[in-house]
Formats: C-alpha cells, sequence, structure tokens
C-alpha cells in the first residue's frame, strides 16, 4: 500500500509542461503519430492517470504541445531578437539563430513535422499563424531598416523561405550546410548582405 502511494505522489509531481516537452520531443522523433499516451507515459515513467490529471484527451495534448511550440520558437525568439539595440542588429541575430539552431542534430525535427503535418486539424490553423507572425516580424524589421512595407514583406518572405530550406537541407543532407561556426557566421554574414542589399 506505501509503495503504490509513493508512485501515485511521483506520477503526480509530473507537470502538464513535463507531457508537452514530451510530447514535443516524441514529435520531433515520430511525427505527430508518435504522440501517443501509452509510450509517452513510459518515457516519463508515469502512469496514464497522471496523463489525464492533466489532459483530457489526446488531441487536448496535442493542442498544448503546439501552443508550447509556437512560444517556445517564435515568441521567445522574437523576445530575444527584440533586446537587441537597433534593426540591423536584430536582423543578424534572428537569422543568425535560425540559422545555428539547424546545426545540431536533429534541432529542428520538430518545425519539419509540423510542415509534414501541415494538413492536420490541430497544425494547420498554429502553422499558419506561426508562419504570418514570422513573416510579418521580419518585415517589420526590414521596415525599420528603411525599406517599403512591400519590399520588407517580400524579403521577409526570402529570409522565412531561406530557414526553412536550410533546415530541410540540415535533415536531409547536412554536409550540404555550413557546419562549423565560422562557416555559418560567414554565411549569415553573406544573407545579410543578399537581404539588404539596396
Amino acid at each position: 500500500m506505501v509503495e503504490r502511494r509513493t508512485r501515485k505522489q511521483t506520477a503526480t509531481r509530473l507537470t502538464a509542461d513535463d507531457w508537452t516537452a514530451a510530447a514535443l520531443q516524441a514529435m520531433g522523433e515520430g511525427g505527430l503519430a508518435a504522440v501517443a499516451v501509452e509510450p509517452l507515459a513510459a518515457r516519463l515513467r508515469a502512469t496514464k492517470g497522471s496523463f489525464y490529471w492533466h489532459f483530457a484527451n489526446r488531441d487536448a495534448l496535442i493542442q498544448a504541445a503546439l501552443q508550447r511550440w509556437e512560444s517556445d520558437h517564435t515568441e521567445a525568439v522574437i523576445t530575444l531578437v527584440d533586446a537587441q539595440p537597433d534593426p540591423l542588429s536584430r536582423l543578424r541575430t534572428l537569422i543568425a539563430m535560425v540559422i545555428d539552431s539547424t546545426a545540431a542534430p536533429h534541432a529542428d525535427s520538430i518545425e519539419l513535422a509540423m510542415l509534414a503535418t501541415a494538413g492536420h486539424p490541430h497544425v494547420a490553423p498554429v502553422l499558419a499563424r506561426v508562419t504570418e507572425r514570422r513573416i510579418a516580424y521580419t518585415a517589420g524589421l526590414f521596415e525599420a531598416l528603411g525599406l517599403p512595407a512591400d519590399q520588407a514583406r517580400d524579403r521577409a518572405l526570402t529570409a522565412v523561405s531561406a530557414y526553412l530550406g536550410h533546415a530541410q537541407l540540415a535533415h536531409v543532407a547536412p554536409r550540404t550546410v555550413p557546419a562549423t561556426a565560422e562557416e555559418r557566421r560567414r554565411y549569415v554574414d553573406w544573407l545579410i548582405d543578399l537581404l539588404t542589399a539596396r
């Protein structure tokens, strides 16, 4: 009886954040299909009861995980970038962060899993919102550099497209993208020159 109570107490210590982190990790490893309650419970060494304490069902977990992904991979990045002193520093920081994020193995696997399941009814609206937010934010940086709104949006679209393409290349053909910190720095410098050219 004491053993059972101890196990239950351990399981209830898990938070909703623990479950969403595990769901995102599973998604990065095996796509949306990998987000299943029993394997996640095993990974977390928890009971299914712990899961149901925080979420009504798998769909609720997926929605919470997607919200966390949006917050961690877009809004948190924007907050860090906004701490830079001027628009050019912000643009350089943003591009360097997203290019560096592709350097670690499986770093953008969650991003790629999102794209692979873009038609899923839970993923589609989040992915659309995140993509528009990223493009609009980046366009704002180009506008702050003095470009007209239409040109700023075109360059932002190019920058976001370059990131997505870079992430895909890093995933399927890692030797094709800059490998060292110095190579990535030179690549970021080149991208900045290209994207800000008048």
